[in-house]
């Protein structure tokens, strides 16, 4: 299938209208008047629509609205010489206000101009001074006194009746995406509010936003595949960041006993619809806190996210309700396998030999150094976690898989860790912090062993890290939440490049 933008439009001759209207520019170049920078808009549509929508015909005549507006020409209707209506659309959408009616007359708005805007196209950026005014139809219009080309657009859009069909060509060229698609339009504007809604509760709750570097010396933070680079004036090694958990924990030791960062991080893994080599988190840390603290805040911070970008904490998701109101349920590992494949056996889901056998089913050969833990978690993510559609907190993670989380102090071999799921994915991942230097040393080193043995998402040891904890960090409690997928879900969004204004796509051929 074709990415050509030109082929999308459904046109006979694309070529032959670009030429067109490359003509019709080098013309205007002629005049001296091609992409002036000198017209200054005053309103917007939508503005408009809500202070005057509700007005009468008789108001707008009796107490003229005088209007500076530019927008996009998206429809024009000539009737012959003498007037033509068009419609502009503006950055003040995403819905349909967003786009205003305009109407210019031989008489009103000059002979020049209406000449001029018989050679205007759709696509076309235009500037306009004028009057509002009702039609017969009762649509708010804007009378044209002055027109002006502000800027050419060189290609045609793409049929209004068929848009962008292709899905690439979508997220290859958003820009026409969104000129074209005002529910695009509409979820990047509640992707802002919501990271908007985070950062204010965050700063609400006493959080210090910071920085931290994304290119490291040594890829932490998190169990995946690094981007490797090199640094040429230093000759060295580097990795793009796959976490910043590393560095927001060194600045809890230096005394910042609440910070976040929204950071893009980037692992060089799989592509799929819920993964992007690069994406948005936002971790935070809260010293003298716990995992339980951290499931109570974490809620908070998705419901009211949810609020700001979509209206409610009632949501629908591929057509069936998801409600974040409500309590999010809490299960350990093994009890979430019993809920949601039952029929196994407590002797069973503790017999290493038997989950390695049942895994094989499911296509999956666990490291040789896999343990019990690591074994029931393998098969919670093949029988369970796509079933947690509610929010669903799961809890108290084996050692062995959780190399940066402080171990429960009354039960051997998990640590105080949860993930977050809810539509069957994960959303969120926290911890009460390891802060024993020792442990974390040990924990480092069988990473080590791990990543020696083959495991490439294993941790590296982090010499600097330990020292830092060897100063003394206060008990605290950190967690990483998954902006993109939330978006995911707050916008009923089934691909995470739906999502991700430019998300990576295979070079174009």
């Amino acid at each position: 299938m074709t990415t050509d933008i030109q082929e999308q439009a459904a046109a006979p001759d694309e070529n032959k209208i670009i030429a067109e209207r490359r003509a019709k520019l080098a013309a205007l170049r002629e005049q001296g008047v091609a992409f002036p920078n000198d017209f200054r808009p005053e309103h917007k549509a939508a503005d408009l629509h809500a202070q005057y929508d509700a007005k009468s015909r008789e108001e707008l005549e009796e107490t003229p609205v005088h209007v500076v507006l530019a927008g996009r020409m998206m429809l024009k209707r000539e009737a012959g010489k003498k007037a033509a209506f068009a419609t502009l659309q503006d950055a003040s959408g995403p819905k349909a206000d967003g786009r205003i009616q305009i109407y210019a007359t031989l008489d009103l708005t000059g002979e020049a101009a209406m000449a001029a805007l018989h050679h205007y196209d759709l696509g076309d950026i235009l500037g306009v001074q004028g009057t509002l005014f009702k039609t017969k139809t009762d649509e708010l219009t804007i009378k044209v006194t002055e027109l002006r080309l502000i800027t050419k657009s060189l290609r045609p859009l793409p049929d209004k009746f068929h848009g962008l069909a292709d899905q690439e060509t979508k997220y290859r060229q958003r820009y026409v995406d969104l000129i074209m698609n005002e529910e695009t339009r509409r979820t990047f504007k509640a992707r802002t509010a919501a990271i908007s809604s985070i950062r204010r509760f965050m700063e609400k709750n006493e959080f210090m936003e910071v920085e931290t570097p994304m290119l490291h010396t040594i890829p932490g933070g998190a169990a995946a595949k690094p981007f490797i680079t090199h640094h040429n004036a230093l000759d060295m090694q580097m990795f793009l960041r796959i976490a910043p958990e590393l560095y927001l924990k060194r600045l809890v030791v230096g005394g910042f006993d609440r910070v976040f960062e929204i950071n893009r991080n980037f692992r060089n893994e799989g592509v799929s619809i819920r993964h992007n080599p690069e994406f948005t988190m936002m971790e935070f840390y809260a010293a003298y806190t716990d995992y339980k603290w951290l499931m109570d805040f974490t809620e908070a911070v998705i419901r009211q996210a949810a609020i700001d970008a979509h209206g409610t904490a009632t949501l629908t998701y591929g057509g069936r309700e998801l409600d974040l109101a409500k309590p999010f349920h809490r299960l350990t590992i093994v009890e979430a396998i019993n809920k949601y494949a039952p029929g196994y056996t407590a002797g069973q889901l503790n017999d290493a030999e038997f989950i390695k056998e049942e895994l094989k089913k499911f296509g999956v050969k666990p490291f040789a150094t896999a343990g019990l833990g690591a074994l029931q978690l393998a098969l919670f993510e093949e029988t369970a976690e796509a079933q947690l559609w509610e929010p669903t907190y799961i809890i108290d993670y084996p050692v062995e898989v959780s190399p940066l989380a402080r171990a429960s102090d009354t039960v051997a071999g998990i640590t105080e860790r949860f993930e977050l799921f809810m539509v069957g994915r994960e959303i969120a991942n926290g911890f009460s912090e390891l802060n024993d230097a020792e442990d974390q040393s040990a924990r480092f080193l069988a990473q080590v062993a791990a990543k020696d043995a083959g495991d490439e998402e294993a941790m590296f040891y982090d010499a600097d890290y330990i020292r830092a904890l060897e100063y003394g960090m206060p008990p605290a409690g950190g967690c990483g939440i998954g902006i993109d997928r939330l978006m995911m879900i707050i916008t009923d969004s089934p691909n995470i490049r739906d999502v991700l204004l430019f998300p990576h796509l295979r070079r174009e051929e």
